[in-house]
C-alpha cells in the first residue's frame, strides 16, 4: 500500500509532528470549549440565574448547535477559496465570541455567544480532516487521525482541570478569557507555519449546482453515507456523556471532587486507544479494528446498563466500565471518518462539511436528548451507549452487506500502489 500522497515541498512547511500538533490543536478547540466549561456550569447557573439545573446544559447545547449547523457551509467555501482564510477566520471569530462570552450578564447572551463560538470551532473541525484527507487516504489518514486524536485526547484530561482551577481563583468568566488566548494563539501558529495545502488546480467553483453534485455524492456514496450515520450514532453516546457526567458525578455518586480525576481516567483510555489505533491500523485494516472494537463496545454497554438496573452505587465500576466503552469508541472513531472520506477526495472540503454537519447534529439531538433524561441514575446514560452501539452495528452491516472485518481498497488507494 501507498503511505502517502506525494506531498509538495514548498506546500509542507511543517514536519510530520508539527503538522500532527497543528492537526491536533485545531481538533482540541471543541473539546476545550466544551470540556473545560463543565466544573463552571453550577457557577454559571447561579450568576445567570438559571432555575432548572438541567437547563445549564444548554452552554455545551448552544455551542454543538452552532457547531454542527455551520459545517455545511464551511467546506464548499474552503473547496473554493482554500483551507487557509477559512481557519484565519474561523479562529478570530473563536476569539471574539470568547470575548463576548466572558462580559455576557445574561444567560441568553452567552448562549448566543457559545453559538456564535460553534460556528468558528467547526471551522477548524473540518479543514482539520480536510487538511489531512489533501495530503493523505486510507489506512494512513486512519493512521494520521490517530496520531491527532492521541494528542488531541490530552484536552479532556486537562480542560477540567483549568476550569477547576480558574473557578477557584477568579471566576468563570476567565474560562473565556483563556479561550480567547488560545484562539489568538494558535492563529499566530497556523498563519505562520501552515501553507496552503489545496492545489489550484483542485479548487472548485462555489455554485449552487457543483455544491448539490458534492452533498448528492457524499449523501449517496455506499461507505460515505454508512460510515457518517454509525459515527452520528457513537457521537450521539458520547455527547450524552458529555451532556450528563457533571450531574452523574456531583449528585448520582456525590463526589465532586471525582470529575477531574473521572475526566482523567476516561480521556486516557481513549487516547490509549488512539496510540493503539495507530500502531495496528496499517496492518490489521480500518475495518478489522472498528468492527471489533464497536462489537466490544456493545458488550460493554450492556454490562453497565446491567449494573444500572442493580442501582449499583460504585463509582469506580461505573468509571472503569464508562472509559472502557470510551476506549473502544477511540478505535472506532478515526477509522469510521477515513472510511467515509475513501471515496471522496476530490470533494474532500464538501465531504467533511457534510459529514461533519450530520454527525454533529444528530449527535447533539440524541446527546441531548440522553442529558435531558437524567433522573438522578445512570440509567439514562447506559442505555443511551448501548442504543447508540446497537443501531451503528447495523448501519455498519448494511454498509458492508453483511460481510464485516473484510478489508475493501478505495479506487484512490488502489491507484497509489
Amino acid at each position: 500500500m501507498a503511505q502517502a500522497a506525494p506531498i509538495d515541498p514548498a506546500r509542507a512547511a511543517p514536519g510530520f509532528r508539527e503538522f500532527v500538533a497543528m492537526v491536533a490543536s485545531l481538533m482540541a478547540m471543541t473539546a476545550l470549549a466544551i470540556d473545560a466549561m463543565l466544573p463552571a456550569l453550577p457557577a454559571i447557573g447561579d450568576a445567570l440565574n438559571v432555575t432548572e439545573d438541567n437547563d445549564r446544559q444548554l452552554v455545551i447545547g448552544a455551542l454543538l448547535l452552532g457547531f454542527g449547523l455551520a459545517q455545511i457551509v464551511h467546506g464548499p467555501l474552503s473547496d473554493r477559496f482554500g483551507r487557509r482564510p477559512l481557519l484565519v477566520g474561523g479562529l478570530g471569530l473563536y476569539t471574539l465570541s470568547s470575548i463576548v462570552a466572558a462580559f455576557a450578564q445574561s444567560f441568553e447572551l452567552l448562549l448566543a455567544a457559545r453559538f456564535a463560538q460553534g460556528i468558528a470551532v467547526a471551522a477548524t473541525r473540518v479543514l482539520a480532516v480536510s487538511i489531512v484527507r489533501d495530503l493523505y487516504v486510507g489506512r494512513k489518514m486512519a493512521q494520521v487521525m490517530s496520531f491527532a486524536m492521541m494528542v488531541f485526547m490530552a484536552v479532556p484530561v486537562l480542560a477540567p482541570l483549568f476550569g477547576e482551577i480558574i473557578i477557584q481563583i477568579a471566576n468563570w468568566r476567565w474560562i473565556f478569557w483563556m479561550f480567547a488566548g488560545i484562539g489568538v494563539g494558535v492563529g499566530l501558529w497556523i498563519g505562520w507555519r501552515l501553507p496552503e495545502t489545496l492545489k489550484p488546480e483542485d479548487r472548485l467553483p462555489l455554485t449552487p449546482a457543483r455544491v448539490g453534485r458534492g452533498w448528492k455524492q457524499t449523501l449517496t456514496d455506499r461507505k460515505s453515507l454508512g460510515y457518517m450515520l454509525a459515527s452520528a450514532l457513537l457521537s450521539g453516546a458520547l455527547f450524552g456523556f458529555i451532556n450528563s457526567i457533571q450531574q452523574v458525578i456531583y449528585d448520582t455518586f456525590n463526589r465532586p471532587d471525582m470529575l477531574v480525576p473521572a475526566f482523567a481516567l476516561i480521556a486516557g483510555a481513549m487516547s490509549a486507544a488512539s496510540l493503539l489505533n495507530s500502531r495496528i491500523v496499517l496492518r490489521l485494516g480500518t475495518r478489522l479494528v472498528s468492527h471489533s472494537a464497536l462489537l466490544v463496545f456493545i458488550g460493554l454497554a450492556i454490562a453497565s446498563t446491567v449494573t444500572a438496573y442493580t442501582e449499583s452505587k460504585s463509582l469506580w465500576l461505573f468509571l472503569i466500565l464508562l472509559s472502557a466503552n470510551m476506549g473502544a469508541f477511540g478505535l472506532c472513531g478515526a477509522n469510521f471518518s477515513a472510511m467515509a472520506m475513501e471515496e471522496m477526495g476530490r470533494i474532500a472540503g464538501t465531504a467533511s462539511s457534510v459529514q461533519g454537519a450530520v454527525g454533529i447534529l444528530v449527535g447533539a439531538i440524541i446527546g441531548g436528548s440522553i442529558g435531558q433524561m437524567y433522573d438522578g441514575t445512570t440509567l439514562p446514560l447506559s442505555l443511551g451507549f448501548l442504543v447508540c452501539s446497537v443501531l451503528a452495528l447495523g448501519c455498519v452491516f448494511v454498509t458492508e452487506r453483511g460481510r464485516l472485518f473484510r478489508e475493501e481498497e478505495s479506487a484512490e488507494e488502489s491507484a497509489r500502489v
